[in-house]
């Protein structure tokens, strides 16, 4: 159906294109492959909660900024597959999107397997510096806390997201609107969809855990489930690219 709307883009006013841009953002966050990366990040946190209302409030919010991180990555990888497309009038072959699905599918299994360990994807570190009463400068590493290494994380994992599905068909579309100015504003109207669609169904899946995170077996039973959708939404993309489309030709 999202196909279908796109070939008629042309053939719309600028103010159809916009609110379509954005309904089709909405739509695109609930993708299952973008849920399940997101719910991946979510079933690692870890809240520190007393009351029913911390739970609803906090709980989602923090949820949801993940959501809206993903958003974020997702659409600046958009914005600049759009002006390469455009500016410099790429022509990006059939065989190149496939592959970056692929990428998508592969990292899709990843995330399963590191939420199943439940081990960090990786650790980004902040270098302090500061100065001994004898003239010694002492350099030592800081990591992160977890609020800034899941929202790192959300982010890349948006980016990567943006290369493949609905989001470079919509970077091709938009690239045949006629200026630069309607293609960039159409892009980045997605984009703003993808954010608070993501950020929303972001903040629906944070709830479960925000409640039962005192409760291990609850918590690992709940982060199983997000890893094995995670798989097989993942490892569904590397069969059907891989074997049914015969990405490598054998």
């Amino acid at each position: 159906m999202v196909e279908q709307i796109l070939e008629q883009l042309q053939a719309m006013t600028p103010a159809l294109v916009l609110t379509l841009g954005l309904a089709i953002g909405l739509q695109h966050a609930f993708e299952p492959d973008h849920v399940a990366a997101v719910s991946t990040q979510i079933s690692k946190r870890r809240y520190k909660l007393q009351s029913v209302r911390k739970i609803i409030t906090e709980g989602t919010f923090k949820s949801s900024f993940l959501g809206a991180m993903w958003g974020a990555g997702h659409t600046t990888t958009l914005v600049l597959m759009g002006l390469l497309v455009y500016l410099l009038a790429i022509n990006i072959p059939q065989n190149v999107f496939m592959g970056f699905e692929f990428i998508v599918g592969i990292m899709l299994v990843f995330l399963a397997f590191t939420t199943f360990s439940n081990k960090k994807l990786f650790t980004l570190k902040h270098l302090h510096t500061h100065t001994h009463n004898d003239g010694t400068i002492h350099t030592h590493p800081h990591e992160h806390d977890n609020d800034h290494k899941h929202s790192h994380k959300s982010y890349i994992i948006g980016c990567i997201h943006g290369l493949a599905g609905t989001g470079s068909l919509v970077v091709l579309t938009a690239s045949t609107l006629g200026n630069i100015e309607t293609t960039l504003s159409f892009i980045l109207i997605f984009g703003i969809g993808s954010v608070i669609g993501m950020a929303m169904v972001s903040g629906l899946i944070g709830l479960p855990f925000a409640f039962i995170n005192k409760i291990e077996s609850a918590n690992k039973a709940l982060r199983y489930i997000a890893g094995f959708a995670s798989l097989f939404i993942g490892a569904n993309i590397l069969y059907e690219i891989a074997i049914v489309n015969n990405l490598f030709g054998i």
